[in-house]
């Protein structure tokens, strides 16, 4: 079935269509959010030139996603999914509006980046919101259709918010008007998503059992156990602590590549002083990831057709470690632009089954805590990314060496996740056999 045939299918549930439309315009804010970000942290021609810096910047925008996790997982199992996306959209228009006035008053400074740093942890908690209310809102068997729709056309909208602020960008030279401006309109868009979030019912997305002011406190307090249970549970379940771990793996090794291409489009393939060329560079290879998450959208269903979640996933490792070899044959434009649809797909096909697997192996009392291991997991691996790559990667970003490594990681991670995989259904057949000779 087509991507279009998917989306026609989980479209005729109503709810279905108000939380894509919730998502969709959030994440075209966030990548409004984030163009601004390019702009002021990375491509302003004073600033993060060198591997280090990059890298640094990247750790510090994303220490604070790892420590808001564990509280989103207990808090969503427990608040209102719906009241979530409805308040934290809400505060990221008042925050996003507070960095706006600063940046046009007193420039950039430590707050500046403190409201950056919590806007930033307010988003990934709503993307675990979203996930987790997914299931919610579409029938088991149409999960995979879902997931192979929903996130990547929120990653489509980002993608979007992003390429209007680049594209502000070559149109206003980065600077404080540009910056307010994006910002800006960031906020109108996040207004735009917490007033959709009105249309769905407030129990819609559950979960089912609510706790009161007090139980709440009492749970945020014991954050820890409620995590080490989540934890358990996803352990002896096997399948979704296995996806979790090849998604945090897979994101090491993409936000490696990710930092690379920066650092390949600042200072390798365009002129290192001028920053309005180095975003336009940036801007391309951004725009080839892109077409590789739309293939992951095409490609995904028709694999679900012929294979499983599982064997998907390991085909997708074998793409990404394609895409490194051939970055670390030659770093021309076009072998650059090449692995980045390639990588793109490997993300994005690998997600979308990811994704699934986490939703239907996992009870719903315990779906919020999951995506919070998610979400730390995600984020911590592209935090060691930043280190590997302060490291490992020259100031040009293409290092022969780390490409090469990069894709003998992918290739190992697939063989070990596809024996795992094959000797948990050969213990689920057996299993199955023995009940029925029993029976």
């Amino acid at each position: 079935m087509s991507a279009l045939g998917d989306l026609r299918v989980v479209a005729q549930h109503r709810d279905y269509r108000k939380l894509l439309a919730i998502r969709m315009v959030s994440q075209t804010g966030d990548g409004a959010f984030q163009a601004g970000l390019a702009t002021l942290f990375f491509f302003a021609p004073e600033r993060l030139t060198t591997a280090g810096d990059v890298a640094a910047a990247f750790a510090v925008l994303l220490l604070p996603f790892t420590v808001v996790g564990p509280w989103a997982g207990v808090l969503l199992d427990r608040w209102r999914r719906r009241q979530v996306l409805l308040v934290g959209n809400a505060v990221r228009v008042l925050l996003t509006l507070a960095i706006a006035g600063l940046l046009g008053t007193v420039g950039v400074g430590p707050a500046v980046y403190a409201l950056t740093l919590i806007t930033l942890s307010i988003n990934r908690f709503l993307l675990s919101a979203l996930s987790a209310g997914l299931p919610r809102v579409v029938p088991r068997d149409q999960l995979l259709m879902a997931n192979a729709i929903t996130p990547t056309l929120g990653t489509v909208a980002a993608g979007v918010g992003a390429a209007l602020g680049l594209v502000a960008g070559l149109v206003v030279p980065a600077g404080t008007v540009h910056d307010v401006a994006v910002l800006a309109g960031a906020a109108a868009l996040f207004a735009g998503a917490s007033a959709l979030a009105l249309r769905l019912p407030a129990g819609r997305l559950g979960p089912d059992r609510l706790a009161g002011a007090m139980e709440t406190w009492e749970r945020v307090r014991e954050v820890g156990r409620g995590l080490g249970e989540g934890a358990r549970y996803l352990v002896g379940r096997r399948t979704p602590a296995w996806a979790l771990g090849v998604m945090s793996v897979h994101r090491f090794v993409f936000g490696a590549v990710f930092i690379a291409s920066i650092l390949i489009s600042r200072n390798l393939l365009s002129d290192p002083t001028d920053a309005a060329a180095g975003l336009a560079t940036f801007a391309t290879v951004y725009a080839a990831t892109a077409v590789g998450f739309g293939l992951a959208v095409v490609l995904t269903p028709i694999a679900h057709e012929r294979m499983s979640p599982s064997a998907w996933i390991v085909l997708c490792l074998s793409v990404g470690a394609a895409s490194q070899a051939l970055l670390a044959v030659t770093v021309a434009r076009p072998a650059i632009l090449a692995g980045s649809v390639l990588l793109g797909l490997t993300a994005q096909g690998a997600k979308i089954a990811v994704d699934t697997i986490v939703q239907r192996d996992t009870a719903d009392e315990y779906r919020g805590r999951a995506f919070a291991f998610y979400d730390v997991l995600y984020n911590a691996a592209f935090v060691g990314a930043a280190a590997l790559a302060a490291v490992a990667l020259p100031d040009t970003g293409w290092s022969r060496p780390t490409f090469t490594g990069l894709a003998v990681v992918y290739l190992v991670l697939a063989v070990v996740y596809r024996r795992a995989t094959v000797r948990h259904d050969a213990e689920d057949r057996a299993g199955r056999d023995a009940a029925e000779q029993e029976g």
